[in-house]
């Protein structure tokens, strides 16, 4: 048995907490300053959080090994088996042309690129997000833009940077309803401050979006649609969470703010030749302008039909309860593994969601998306294994760093760096959003972070008398702002447009975005946990 130490190191909780965060810190270092591809960068870090857990910490080698081997299991399923399947899909409506119909079915809305950036990455990215999550919005929507003459770096900026207001609800709400299932708080409950939260950020990131792709003339003639898109998704994010269904929130709130984009009278004016030249620095596309017969329009956005119509159905609860059935535990080999009050953490055991899983619900909706396309069964399997081959940088990547997230978690690290946030007493409330940024910066997933650090909050909100619903909301709210940074979501959007060994380039121009939106983020709960905006919450 081994037993978790929160202070191993001079019986100090600030140097135990230094000595834990070196892995993160030399991920980001060799990332962002010496620009070391993500897949070497993850697996030195892997590397040094081993090292902690042995010579730190006293974790036994096998152990370190074992909790390793855990996360990268987790990292390829349930993460990369949504990833992949989802790419798969798309692989499959661009064998079959079906996707340059939907590109240019987007593009008749506006010939404006900065109104095409919120129809493809916040619109389009949303609902991707909320479909599938993990990766797959900012690869899908990275590509359609550089397809739509987005410079391939701009294109992948602002990808990244759209993929924050619908994380915290994505892949069906799986980020919320794992905090509340590590927290012991109704989803609800949960669901319902986070729903007080995200739209917040959701009214800036349209107006940062088009920011990005025009500067201050952007913001200057298309702040009404972008205002508008925002208004009209933050209300419908805030409505479904609050109301309706946690696991639907982001699926409204998408097609929300798209129905406001047609609807707003500016986003259908031309843009300027001055405006395109600028802005469309890229290779677009010739055939923008074809005609396209409305049966061929209708299949092309069948894929996304079908995955909304499957996941649908399987929310029903009789369907989800059957579905549930499949699912495995699993005693993890070689792990036995307790909290310093003597209590089995969780990583000891290993749940296989095999049905009831994105993954495989996207899975079924590409073998009805290949039906419905006519892709041949051999041609399908072709392009699912050319797929797997397309990603396996960022495979090894995703793998590696959930491999260095589970040892940091088993090892007792992740705890030392937590309590030592959470012991800042007055500060709590504004750490609180930071804490949660650093475990999805470290992970890629919110869901993760939720897993990491959320009964922690929870722990810390009770000794310091500020609500548990607050902080663990805060936690993932907080931490869809480190995803943009994430190594795996860095390496996925230099994968989709052709940047690849570039994900140091992207770090240093989304991370002012990321810290940025993270200390608006953390005003904000500074705020809801004080007289000045206490009243926001339910």
């Amino acid at each position: 048995m081994y037993v978790q130490e929160l202070q191993p190191v001079a019986d100090s909780l600030g140097l135990s907490a230094l000595v834990a965060a070196l892995p993160l810190v030399i991920v980001l270092i060799l990332l962002g300053g010496i620009r070391v591809k993500a897949h070497l960068a993850g697996l030195t870090g892997l590397l040094a959080a081993s090292l902690v857990a042995w010579l730190a910490y006293g974790m036994p080698v096998t152990q370190t090994l074992s909790g390793a081997a855990q996360g990268a299991v987790f990292g390829l399923f349930p993460i990369l088996w949504i990833v992949v399947n989802a790419l798969w899909v798309y692989r499959m409506t661009v064998r079959t042309r079906h996707f340059d119909i939907l590109r240019r079915s987007f593009g008749r809305l506006s010939d404006d690129p900065r109104i095409q950036a919120l129809v493809v990455a916040f619109c389009f990215g949303a609902l991707l997000e909320a479909l599938a999550g993990f990766g797959a919005p900012v690869a899908i929507c990275s590509v359609m833009l550089v397809a739509l003459g987005f410079d391939p770096v701009r294109a992948a900026v602002v990808a990244l940077v759209a993929n924050t207001a619908p994380v915290a609800f994505g892949a069906m709400g799986t980020p919320v309803v794992t905090l509340a299932q590590v927290t012991g708080l109704p989803l609800d409950s949960v669901a319902s401050v986070v729903g007080r939260q995200t739209p917040l950020l959701a009214l800036v990131v349209p107006l940062v979006l088009v920011g990005l792709v025009d500067g201050r003339r952007g913001l200057r003639e298309t702040w009404g649609p972008a205002l508008a898109c925002g208004v009209a998704f933050a209300a419908a994010q805030f409505a479904a969470s609050n109301y309706v269904s946690a696991q639907l929130a982001d699926i409204g709130a998408s097609l929300a703010g798209a129905a406001a984009l047609v609807a707003v009278p500016g986003a259908r004016v031309p843009a300027t030749g001055s405006v395109r030249a600028s802005v469309l620095t890229g290779a677009r596309s010739e055939d923008l302008d074809e005609d396209d017969p409305r049966r061929e329009v209708v299949r092309a956005y069948a894929p996304y039909a079908l995955i909304v119509t499957i996941f649908s159905i399987a929310q029903i609860p009789a369907v989800k309860e059957w579905l549930a059935r499949a699912t495995r535990t699993y005693d993890w080999p070689f792990l036995d593994v307790v909290d310093p009050s003597g209590k089995p953490v969780g990583g000891n055991v290993f749940t296989w969601p095999i049905v009831a899983t994105g993954g495989t619900l996207v899975l079924l909706a590409g073998l009805c998306t290949a039906v419905v396309l006519g892709v041949h069964a051999r041609v399908a399997v072709r392009e699912w294994l050319a797929t797997v081959r397309e990603l396996r940088f960022a495979i090894l990547t995703v793998t590696s760093v959930l491999a260095l997230a589970y040892v940091m978690n088993l090892s007792g690290q992740a705890a030392t760096i937590g309590h030592f946030v959470a012991a800042a007493d007055a500060g709590l409330a504004f750490l609180s959003s930071v804490l949660g940024w650093f475990g999805v910066a470290v992970s890629g997933s919110d869901t993760s972070a939720n897993a990491l650090f959320g009964a922690l909050q929870v722990s810390a909100a009770r000794e310091s008398g500020l609500s548990p619903e607050l902080l663990a909301a805060a936690n993932s709210s907080g931490g869809v702002l480190g995803k943009m940074i994430s190594p795996q979501n860095l390496t996925i959007a230099c994968a989709a447009v052709g940047l690849a060994g570039r994900e140091g380039d992207l770090l240093r121009k989304v991370l002012p975005w990321s810290l940025g939106l993270l200390l608006v983020m953390c005003l904000i709960v500074v705020g809801q946990s004080s007289p000045v905006l206490s009243w926001m919450l339910p």
